[in-house]
């Protein structure tokens, strides 16, 4: 047998890059010419600025639903997927399960940003479509922790799973409220998503992580640095849905321990924002359920910190993120439980910075 010239595959493998840039690129545009006919529908997000509750930024309307690109090119590409690329499909059942819920909870939040429905109905929708990717079976079935090896989760895996799934779309959802955040943050996830799904030989989360970017890279530009149209709950519960289940798929990476928490660290700027707000409101006895301007981003932006400035800072930390998960790949079994915790230090420092902005502007104190 004649080994094949090592050149040869570089070549080869070259090659199947290029093919799936240019794959991206299309979808990138069919993404981009959703958007702008979206801009041109003109379904409006309207602020109310005499409502004590208001948590919009902006101050003219402004059109909504530009999601439905991200979610059109995502979709375009996961059937491509599906029809011609078997190696690089989930089972049959996750697979049918993950078209199914993220176009469920896709649709139902496009019928929300029409509509404004309450929270719970929201909320409804949201469990409905984790439950559904769950009885496929795509859940945290196992937990492979250094030194002890795989645990098995059973059911306990399963309520997790659609904890997790819930919390990450409404996280998403809670932090789209400037110009370019939502979208920036999950854009830098997806991306290093792609390269570490690359390495770890995670074909599913490859694939699905340059679709989800894709779209993300022709809704962006009309999003940021001045937004001509928002993505909606469309676009931002359907990004944190999608992220959270490919979570759980990078969760099945074999050669990784602790695999599971390499989106949540992808994610951490908008997690903690997330759970530090909503902690904080319980403990003030303030309902967590409804509408506010008290979250951390929130609070820098109104203390006078420019919008583009306060994306770029989670840009950032979801940078800083990416970076965490591959010196967490590649480090020693001792380090892997230690390596999350070391983004907690620039979240900290981020809350300080942002208590002293609040305080010397007063706006609001913690």
């Amino acid at each position: 047998m004649v080994r094949p010239d090592s050149g040869a595959v570089l070549r080869m493998t070259a090659i199947a890059v290029l093919r799936h840039l240019a794959f991206g690129v299309c979808l990138a545009l069919l993404s981009a010419g959703i958007v702008r006919a979206m801009i041109a529908v003109g379904v409006m997000d309207t602020p109310d600025a005499g409502n004590p509750r208001q948590r919009k930024a902006h101050e003219q309307a402004i059109p909504k639903g530009g999601g439905v690109g991200i979610v059109a090119a995502f979709l375009v590409g996961i059937y491509v997927l599906y029809r011609y690329a078997n190696f690089a499909r989930l089972a049959e059942p996750y697979f049918g399960g993950l078209i199914e819920a993220s176009a469920a909870i896709a649709l139902v939040a496009f019928l929300d940003d029409l509509r404004d429905w309450p929270f719970m109905v929201k909320l409804v929708a949201q469990i409905l479509a984790a439950l559904a990717a769950v009885g496929t079976g795509l859940y945290v079935s196992e937990f492979r922790v250094p030194y002890v090896g795989p645990l098995q989760a059973g059911w306990f895996g399963a309520v997790v799973t659609v904890g997790w799934i819930v919390f990450t779309t409404n996280a998403m959802n809670f932090i789209d409220g400037l110009d370019g955040l939502a979208a920036g943050v999950a854009l830098v996830a997806s991306l290093f998503l792609t390269v570490i799904a690359a390495e770890q030989g995670g074909s599913f989360v490859y694939f699905a992580s340059l679709l989800l970017a894709a779209g993300l890279i022709g809704f962006l530009p009309f999003n940021f640095p001045r937004a001509r149209i928002f993505m909606g709950d469309v676009g931002s519960q359907f990004c944190g849905f999608v992220l959270a289940v490919l979570g759980i798929a990078a969760s099945r990476f074999e050669a990784v321990e602790l695999s599971f928490l390499i989106v949540p660290m992808l994610l951490n700027g908008v997690l903690f924002d997330v759970a530090f707000t909503l902690v904080r409101r319980a403990l003030q006895g303030q309902a967590v359920t409804q509408g506010h301007r008290g979250h951390i981003y929130q609070v820098a932006h109104r203390s006078g910190m420019p919008a583009p400035s306060v994306a770029m800072t989670h840009w950032g930390f979801a940078a800083l993120g990416g970076l965490a998960c591959l010196w967490f790949i590649a480090s020693s079994p001792g380090w892997k439980a230690v390596i999350p915790f070391t983004l907690l230090g620039p979240q900290l420092a981020w809350v300080i910075y942002v208590r002293g902005r609040a305080a010397a502007a007063g706006v609001e104190r913690w």
